[in-house]
């Protein structure tokens, strides 16, 4: 009953925000409860909660409510997402046909990664990722090249969480890992060595945004027939390469 009484607030409080979208100039407790066909002090007690968070704002003069400015962090961050796919698109097709593998995008969230763009190769071994696949901080190579430009703080904080094992390859050591993301920023990319899946192995490197902050990150995967140890450098020079033209596009200038 209490899971139940938890859905139904939210679905409550999404109707409210969805609502006050659509006033520019705000509603009064009384308009917006007609609207969406709830008791005034069901609406009111939840708009109380929305604006203590920041996601609504009160007109004193007019008593009226609107969507508050924490709304254009949610946004913002989705807004970010689609620009970098939109940006770097023509770009990953570029990459995967130059080094004939398969090409990801990804972009950070919370503590770990998500693929929002693939391109496979033309071999007839594909890759089996897909949009929407989580990989891990520390054991991929988008995940490093993403953690070897993040906050200290940030890094403390995930190391402290556990560094989980997903093959014998997988850096599980604190001071390890630490070495390892030095030799990342030294060198400007990353190598998963079968960390995280058994016979494949991949090669990333950072995106940046105009800030200089660290928004996501680029890698050629591939089974270690084909991304020999020997292509390494070779195939890193072409990572490198197209992650710093998708960091231009999004407003990035080199030092």
């Amino acid at each position: 009953m209490a899971q139940d009484n938890t859905v139904q607030s939210v679905k409550r409080a999404m109707m409210i925000l969805e609502e006050l979208a659509t006033e520019k100039e705000g509603l009064g407790v009384t308009e917006l409860a007609k609207r969406i066909n709830l008791h005034k002090s069901t609406v009111h007690r939840m708009l109380n909660t929305l604006l203590d968070i920041g996601y609504v704002e009160q007109n004193l003069a007019s008593e009226k409510y609107r969507l508050g400015m924490k709304i254009l962090f949610l946004g913002g961050t989705i807004l970010e997402r689609m620009d970098i796919r939109h940006e770097a698109h023509d770009l990953l097709k570029e990459l995967s046909e130059k080094v004939n593998e398969t090409v990801h995008l990804v972009v950070p969230d919370g503590f770990r990664a998500i693929y929002i763009d693939k391109m496979d190769s033309n071999k007839t071994i594909r890759m089996h990722s897909q949009i929407g696949r989580i990989a891990p901080l520390h054991a991929s190579a988008v995940g490093k090249a993403i953690l070897a430009f993040s906050e200290d703080v940030f890094i403390k904080e995930l190391i402290e969480r556990g560094l989980e094992k997903f093959t014998s390859n997988t850096i599980t050591e604190p001071k390890d890992l630490l070495r390892h993301l030095k030799m990342i920023r030294e060198r400007g990319f990353s190598v998963d060595d079968e960390e995280n899946e058994e016979g494949i192995r991949c090669v990333g490197a950072p995106i940046f945004n105009y800030t200089g902050k660290v928004i996501g990150a680029v890698s050629v995967s591939g089974p270690t027939v084909t991304v020999t140890q020997e292509r390494i450098n070779q195939i890193s020079e072409s990572v490198i390469d197209c992650a710093k033209k998708i960091s231009h596009r999004m407003g990035w200038k080199d030092k």
